[in-house]
């Protein structure tokens, strides 16, 4: 029998330490290379698993009015979050002493501030996670209290929410933000200016992909939007629109708008509408209603034209406000099949001045007066005083009106004649403010002004330069036209009703037929217009006012009234001097 001999203890003690000796070296070596070399790679790859970057937008600009006043702006609204794995007694200072505020205790002063249940903010903030929402969008005066408090597991994220301090005044020109991201007006228009620069943020979220409040770091900074400051006067623009809201309700119109225009500047006052939007809950109107009529919606003048008409034939030397004009009860339009105009009530031939057929408003007498100028003519003034184009504003959405091609006109005699007193051709409300401007303004056509200018800062802002005009008709001219439009005041049937006592002031009524786009026939309801301009000795202020489908007057009655408490609104507001000066007393009838 063989016996095996027994190894030396000692050398396999020394083999076995050695292994483990070397097995130790190799995971030194390991975790130095982990925790060392590869250390910054390692934890960016977790960081990225677990880092989310965000955009932190910028506090939008706020749109002011003439006078800085706030009609939009952004407040902050705040989240209120809490860490529940951090949740535990609140130290303070009582009496000199710090002592040791319960859970509970401030749980229930949260409640108070965020008027809710302390079991509720309780059910919030047990837990073991990092994150717990406990209201959403609070005001700021809760968010400053809350912070007084000095809660340490207590975060906070600001949410911009954009409002209008004012509701529904001028709404529909500066238009509004919807939570898709929808803009129109001048939210949409001046964008660029109010929006900002966006900062950025990164965060790490939790294993239940939360944000841990306490990892914020901002990579950027937010560089906060800019201001627009607007011409219009809220003042003046909430009693227009006050006038217009009870005017259409009392008409039963589908709409109503006012424009109030400084006659040597183009700067818009006021552009009021009804129905007008409140841009804090845009929903409740339909989008046509939230539109800017203003500046989009067209409609067929009717005899405000005639004043152009008038104009045109003095500017042309081609007669003067004492023409004598025969105004019979029709007027058959040559080579057109028959095509007979008639005038608003059936009369006997009357023998009118150039005067006397804008105070009457005579469709006949005004063709009568305007076919002494070659029909290419008259399209070429209606074209300088801006139809068939959208002026320089550019608003959004704004429409052109429409302003048929000489070619059409030289293959459609009724058109050239009709247009005469408004019919065959549309308008945009702001078009037709602007061509009594023109007149006001010795015949230089300015470009309306809207907006003074974007800046960081309200005392930086300056008024909008004026920008050289069109002279579309000659200062005599003008002149002689305002003179014609005094008489319309003092001596038309409905003209009258817009007289101003103290005041000269020169206007022109409009009863324009609407064209059915089914039939092309024209009929009832109509678009019913007054425009004015004061003082006549001294021009200031045009202030145009229509309303589309009255179904209560079927005249320019319906809105001479409320030209004439806005226009005395303007007047007052601005301080305007009663006029000193006679009224020029030009015959009407010869």
């Amino acid at each position: 029998m063989t016996y095996l001999t027994p190894g030396d203890p000692s050398k396999r003690l020394k083999k076995i330490v050695g292994f483990i000796l070397v097995l130790v070296g190799v995971f030194a070596i390991r975790l130095i290379d982990l925790q060392i070399i590869e250390a910054d790679a390692i934890n960016a790859k977790s960081y990225e698993k677990r880092a989310v970057t965000r955009v932190v937008p910028a506090v939008r600009g706020e749109i002011l009015d003439v006078n800085g006043k706030v009609l939009a702006k952004t407040i902050l609204r705040y989240d209120i979050n809490a860490a529940p794995s951090k949740v535990g007694p609140v130290a303070r200072k009582v009496s000199g002493q710090t002592v040791s505020i319960p859970v509970e205790q401030v749980a229930a002063e949260i409640a108070a501030i965020l008027e809710i249940t302390p079991q509720e903010v309780m059910q919030k903030i047990i837990g073991t996670g990092e994150y717990s929402q406990i209201k959403k969008r609070v005001n700021a005066a809760q968010y400053r209290k809350l912070v007084a408090l000095n809660i340490p597991w207590l975060y906070y994220d600001p949410i911009a929410e954009r409002v209008y301090p004012n509701g529904a005044v001028a709404g529909n020109i500066l238009g509004f933000i919807t939570q898709s991201g929808l803009m129109e007006g001048i939210e949409q228009e001046y964008n660029k200016c109010l929006a900002g620069v966006d900062g950025e943020e990164s965060f790490e979220k939790g294993k239940d992909g939360i944000k841990i409040p306490s990892s914020v770091v901002t990579t950027r900074q937010a560089v906060a939007g800019k201001n627009v400051r607007l011409t219009i006067d809220s003042d003046l623009q909430y009693f227009a629109q006050q006038v217009m809201a009870s005017t259409v309700s009392f008409l039963r119109a589908d709409w109503g708008t006012a424009t109030i225009i400084e006659v040597k500047t183009g700067r818009m006052l006021a552009a009021a509408e009804a129905p007008s939007v409140d841009p804090n809950e845009p929903g409740k109107l339909s989008a046509d209603d939230r539109r800017a009529r203003i500046f989009q919606a067209a409609f067929e003048p009717g005899s405000t034209l005639k004043t152009i008409t008038a104009a045109t034939v003095v500017d042309t030397g081609m007669g003067s406000p004492t023409l004598k004009v025969y105004a019979p009860s029709a007027f058959l339009i040559p080579n057109s099949n028959g095509y007979r105009v008639t005038d608003s009530h059936a009369h006997g031939l009357e023998k009118l001045t150039m005067t006397g057929v804008l105070a009457e408003s005579s469709n006949t007498g005004i063709l009568n007066v305007g076919k002494v100028v070659d029909w290419k003519t008259r399209y070429d003034y209606l074209e300088k005083f801006g139809l068939g184009k959208r002026t320089a504003l550019n608003f959004p959405g704004e429409g052109s009106g429409l302003l048929n091609s000489k070619e059409t006109w030289a293959n459609d005699g009724v058109k050239r004649y009709v247009s005469m007193f408004g019919q065959g051709v549309s308008v945009t409300p702001i078009q037709s403010a602007m061509m009594y401007q023109t007149i006001g303004n010795g015949g230089v056509r300015l470009n309306p002004i809207l907006v003074d200018g974007c800046e960081a800062n309200i005392n930086d802002f300056q008024k909008a330069p004026v920008k050289p005009g069109v002279q579309v008709i000659s200062k005599g001219t003008s002149a002689q036209t305002l003179s014609m439009l005094e008489r319309v005041v003092e001596a038309g049937p409905i003209g009258r009703y817009g007289a101003i006592p103290g005041y000269r002031i020169g206007a022109k009524t409009g009863t324009a037929q609407i064209r059915d786009e089914n039939t092309g026939k024209y009929a009832g309801p109509y678009a019913i217009s007054y425009f004015g301009i004061a003082p006549i000795d001294d021009p200031q202020y045009v202030v145009a006012v229509t309303a589309f489908k009255s179904r209560t007057v079927g005249s320019s009655l319906g809105v001479a009234k409320p030209f004439k408490r806005i226009m005395q609104q303007v007047l007052r507001a601005y301080r305007v001097p009663p006029s000193t000066t006679k009224t020029s007393d030009l015959p009407l009838n010869w």
